[in-house]
């Protein structure tokens, strides 16, 4: 474990493979665009419930969990990030299958400027020039994609405020990562299963119906769910948070490519407009946050001496 001030290589090695597989977790979901998001999402819940729950057997945690689900405000607010993570992953598949990868990938580029901006009017945190300039230019290119298109980017607005929002109720959940998420899963789960039993039912299902192929893709969505997020969650307590904040703009600048170069779509004016924008906002609001760093860094050695 590090102090905080410090990053380690074992952290940085649990967080790059985390935002690698996020990173290509697009060309997964490609495989299966032939059916419907939620179904998709249905399996993501199931098949991740075992995995958590292993995990965190293993690692001797799950009384937590019968804790957590005693307790009625705990379990409340498990439901609200429950509710918020099954939407994000909702537009999120959705996203990919219809051909809107880049909107995923503009969602995720603007999500660290909306938890500024969240942090500031929920909690009153200031916010620097350098922060209110990088949101600003944030929603300028926002707007440049709304006039072009004639509507606002619903898929990246709907990322960037579910994630958002998800991430701001998790900080306040008072039990770790990993049983937060095996606590959410096990919320949606008896939704997940209802769900896919009227697919079943109904002729609908794409699960054991003799494709061998989409049976063992919709079994590893599980595993594509849980193992990053768990991975993650144990890389964050061993870097640094400026640390963190950088590498988070691994995932969307990996859809990014992805979307223009393996799927094809279409990189028009607006966009060309837009993307600049957002990464000059990403570079202002980078750099402030090294100044900031720095500055918490040096008054930190100056009165341990």
């Amino acid at each position: 474990m590090t102090d905080g001030n410090q990053d380690s290589g074992r952290g940085l090695a649990f967080a790059l493979t985390a935002y690698f597989m996020w990173g290509v977790l697009p060309l997964y979901m490609k495989l299966l665009s032939h059916i419907s998001p939620a179904e998709v999402i249905a399996h993501r819940v199931i098949w991740s419930l075992p995995i958590a729950g292993l995990v965190l057997f293993l690692l001797g945690r799950t009384s937590d969990i019968k804790v957590a689900i005693r307790t009625p405000r705990v379990l409340l607010m498990a439901v609200a990030t429950a509710s918020l993570i099954s939407i994000n992953w909702g537009i999120y598949v959705w996203s990919i299958l219809s051909g809107h990868a880049l909107d995923a990938a503009l969602g995720y580029y603007i999500n660290p400027l909306f938890s500024i901006f969240l942090g500031a009017v929920l909690l009153g945190e200031r916010m620097s020039v350098a922060q209110i300039i990088a949101i600003v230019l944030a929603a300028a290119a926002v707007a440049v994609l709304t006039f072009e298109a004639g509507r606002l980017p619903i898929a990246a607005v709907g990322l960037t405020l579910s994630w958002g929002i998800y991430a701001y109720l998790k900080k306040s959940l008072p039990i770790g990562p990993n049983q937060g998420f095996l606590l959410e899963v096990l919320l949606l789960t008896p939704l997940a299963i209802a769900y896919i039993i009227w697919l079943m039912a109904t002729g609908q299902s794409h699960f054991l119906t003799g494709v061998a192929t989409d049976n063992w893709l919709l079994l590893g969505c599980g595993l594509i769910t849980a193992a990053p997020l768990m991975v993650y969650a144990n890389g964050t307590k061993l870097l640094r948070l400026s640390t963190i904040g950088i590498l988070q703009y691994i995932v969307p600048t990996m859809i990014f490519l992805i979307a223009v170069f393996v799927f094809g779509e279409e990189f028009g004016s607006a966009r060309m407009i837009a993307f600049p924008m957002i990464w000059t906002a990403l570079i202002i609001y980078t750099g402030s946050m090294l100044r900031q760093a720095r500055k918490s860094r040096r008054k930190a050695a100056l009165t341990q001496d």
